[in-house]
């Protein structure tokens, strides 16, 4: 059975390519290796820092991250935010010569980067090779980040399996619209496979579903295995570093998963949000509210949905 690994490659983005061969680019950009029965890829937020969506979408589809960081702004606190607001407790740290480690011990100390193993720059691949793949067996579920047509095949999908397995002319729904879809073939680095065990990248040849029906952050799944909701509680915490005040009615986006959707506060406390469009969510999943106009950081909290 062929394994999976996933890393997010945050700071200096471009040593990715120093890991695997370049496939997919859009705002993310994925690399990815084969080495015997594991493959393993880097997906980079390219559109970030210009944009914050695409940072929350690539750490949301890694296991671990691997964060080199080459200079001390408000961009790198952003990461570090994103990083601790997602809970990835599992990654290694490194520095180019020209950063100031005790100022970079400040900016991380009580956050789950405290914890990342830190390592010299050119002991990074050596670190990543020791992470192990990480699996389970709960209900079939794949989270989307591409969907494209393709003469002679149709509706094409790109994802991570996120839960347990997928497997050749399973009947599976396409949240949150509900739509039921058949998953033709499955291809894990342009390899037919029969079966997908999580946390597989792969491609999946679907009936049932047009390119236009499908959205990044749409969830593939056993039916059930995820809740349809236009309104969420959290439990929530905003971030020390978001200084402006919120209100009702105010408006926002919102990151659940690879979702980025507009939303409104409808309360304040609890802390209630009301979305334009269904959001696809489970419970004590980790939703992000952000403020992309906002002119310093642009992450105004997180907490789980209850």
């Amino acid at each position: 059975m062929v394994l999976s690994v996933n890393f997010v490659v945050l700071g200096k983005q471009d040593i990715a390519a120093e890991f695997g061969k370049k496939g997919t680019v859009t705002d993310l950009s994925l690399y990815d290796r084969k080495e015997s029965d594991i493959i393993k890829t880097w997906v980079t937020p390219t559109g970030f820092p210009e944009k914050i969506q695409p940072l929350f979408q690539a750490i949301n589809l890694a296991e671990y991250v691997v964060f080199l960081v080459d200079k001390l702004d408000k961009f790198t606190g952003e990461q570090i935010i994103a990083l601790d607001s997602l809970k990835k407790e599992k990654g290694i740290l490194s520095h180019t010569f020209d950063v100031d480690e005790s100022k970079l011990d400040a900016m991380i100390k009580g956050t789950v980067v405290e914890n990342y193993a830190k390592v010299d720059h050119d002991k990074i691949k050596e670190t990543m090779d020791k992470l192990e793949p990480q699996s389970n067996d709960d209900p079939s579920e794949m989270v989307i980040d591409h969907c494209f047509d393709v003469k002679g095949v149709g509706t094409v999908i790109l994802g991570k399996v996120t839960h347990g397995k997928i497997k050749q002319y399973d009947n599976l729904k396409l949240y949150p619209a509900g739509i039921d879809v058949l998953i033709k073939s499955i291809q894990m680095h342009d390899d037919p496979v029969d079966e997908s065990t999580c946390p597989a990248r792969v491609g999946l040849a679907v009936k049932g579903a047009k390119p236009d029906e499908v959205g990044r952050g749409d969830i593939i799944s056993q039916e059930g295995a995820v809740d349809v909701k236009n309104e969420i509680e959290l439990d929530f915490k905003k971030s020390p570093f978001y200084k402006s005040e919120i209100s009702e009615n105010q408006g926002c986006l919102v990151n659940i998963g690879l979702q980025i959707k507009a939303a409104k506060f409808t309360s304040l406390s609890p802390l209630k949000l009301k979305f334009e469009k269904p959001v696809a969510c489970k419970k004590g999943q980790i939703a992000v509210i952000l403020k992309p106009e906002s002119p310093t950081i642009r992450i105004l909290g997180s907490g789980a949905i209850q």
